[in-house]
């Protein structure tokens, strides 16, 4: 009795979890550009930033559209807290490719520590690549709040 109640458990939680696929190696280089540029971003790194996205990179962030040297000013220049760190949590819910084109939708958790205070901050973005010389790089992504804590 003991075990069917344990299986009928396990099978009414399954499917509230996200199916896990194996990934190709395409679509594993395209999740890490995008992890990669945001520790470049968490890093307030500009020249890691701009490696990861195209030169005419958009960025859709909380109604305005953003460019490169928006993204640099607002997130980098403007960062001056001498204590941020922000901690980038990923839950990928779809990468896809169509040859030289990849699109990935996914939940974005950030932890971020500035200026003694501690917050976290919760996404659903979806991010448009192109390749581009043998590499993905970010040429739109669109970012839409969902929580602010």
């Amino acid at each position: 009795m003991k075990k069917i109640v344990a299986f009928l458990l396990a099978f009414s939680f399954a499917g509230q979890l996200p199916a896990q696929t194996t990934l190709t190696q395409s679509q594993q280089a395209v999740q890490q550009t995008i992890i990669k540029m945001f520790e470049a971003l968490s890093d307030r790194d500009s020249v890691r930033l701009k490696y990861y996205c195209t030169d005419d990179v958009q960025l859709f962030e909380y109604g305005m559209v953003w460019n490169m040297d928006t993204l640099i000013h607002k997130a980098i220049v403007l960062n001056t807290a001498t204590d941020f760190k922000r901690v980038n949590n990923f839950v990928f819910t779809n990468t896809s490719i169509d040859k030289k084109t990849a699109w990935a939708t996914y939940q974005l958790r950030s932890a971020i520590n500035s200026n003694g205070q501690q917050r976290t901050k919760e996404w659903i973005e979806t991010v448009v690549l192109v390749k581009d010389k043998k590499r993905w790089k970010i040429k739109l992504l669109h970012s839409t709040l969902t929580r602010q804590g």
